[in-house]
């Protein structure tokens, strides 16, 4: 019986006699991958190389950590001045270190300049200021050295203003805020601000509480506590007729508020059927001044001492009669 085998298993030992390269491996690809790896690393561990088998074993190096600077103020801070008085001294300590002959070469070297580059831009008008120092000097001949009111209440009397930076908002939104606080204690408007619903109120509170920082900071006001010079109680009137009770006489309170108008932003207002508006945002800003209760007490004293020096009211003007005649003009 004749039996059926297809020609290419007749033909196999054939074929396989005339290859020059060895059969291909029957091995599953997954067992192929394994025992590639596992070649790989014995190669890897018996390289025989020295310098190979100190680089595979070299650990990775960690990387240095950079050192943290120190932080600094802003150059608007309240403590940049001390800050720039510590520098200072630290600079003359370093001058007086020095040796006589570098600082004798100091003052060569400002010897040396020319004063005649400078006066173009320290005295651009010799005339004009000579008469402007004349005319102040007989100024002060004619007054005999006393101050004017205005003077001598910028002496006397503490304020500080300050003006806050632009918020996005309208000159009638903010305006309505100032108005509110205008005339209050500084601490009773920081409270109106904090609980009221208008967006731009938060805003206007942290200015109010930059406002009082700087004005005990920079100008010493409300520091009549920690000084034991808050004055003794009294009654005073305000502008507006009511009365109030001063229990300390350097407090701070709102004396002016004011809104300014700054510049306007754009934005798209996107509409339908592929429109779209440019609608202009108004920036807004406002001005807080800031003066002590004494002004006030001032005030009302000078008030109640105007109306207690008043005339007295007549019906008629008192002056003597005139076109007096013996005879009816008629």
């Amino acid at each position: 019986m004749a039996l059926r085998i297809p020609q290419r298993r007749l033909l196999e030992p054939a074929l396989n006699a005339l290859r020059t390269c060895p059969s291909c491996r029957q091995t599953p690809s997954p067992f192929r991958v394994f025992a590639r790896a596992a070649s790989s690393k014995k190669d890897i561990k018996s390289t025989g190389h020295k310098s190979v088998d100190d680089f595979l074993k070299r650990k990775p190096k960690k990387e240095a950590q950079i050192v943290p600077q120190r932080g600094n103020v802003s150059e608007d801070s309240i403590f940049a001045d001390a800050e720039q008085e510590e520098a200072d001294f630290e600079e003359e300590e370093e001058y007086e270190h020095r040796s006589a002959q570098a600082q004798q070469a100091d003052v060569t070297s400002l010897r040396g300049r020319n004063s005649g580059y400078m006066q173009t831009m320290l005295d651009p008008d010799p005339k004009s200021r000579m008469r402007w120092e004349q005319k102040m000097v007989v100024r002060q001949v004619k007054r005999r050295g006393r101050l004017t009111k205005k003077e001598l209440l910028k002496r006397t009397e503490r304020e500080s203003l300050t003006r806050s930076q632009w918020f996005k908002t309208s000159t009638k939104k903010l305006g309505m805020l100032a108005r509110q606080i205008a005339g209050k204690p500084i601490e009773e408007a920081i409270v109106q601000m904090r609980f009221s619903k208008k967006r731009v109120a938060q805003d206007l509170k942290k200015h109010l509480e930059y406002s009082r920082d700087m004005a005990i900071v920079s100008r010493g006001m409300g520091l009549g506590k920690v000084e034991g010079t808050q004055g003794e109680p009294v009654q005073i009137e305000l502008k507006d007729g009511k009365k109030m009770k001063v229990t300390d006489r350097t407090g701070i309170y709102i004396d002016q508020a004011w809104v300014g108008r700054g510049p306007h932003g754009s934005e798209i207002d996107y509409r339908a059927r592929g429109q779209a508006n440019t609608m202009k945002n108004p920036f807004t800003s406002v001005s807080v001044l800031l003066k002590e209760e004494a002004t006030r007490v001032r005030l009302s004293e000078e008030k109640k001492k105007k109306f207690e020096n008043r005339k007295l009211w007549l019906h008629l003007p008192d002056r003597p009669i005139t076109a007096q005649r013996q005879y009816p003009l008629w």
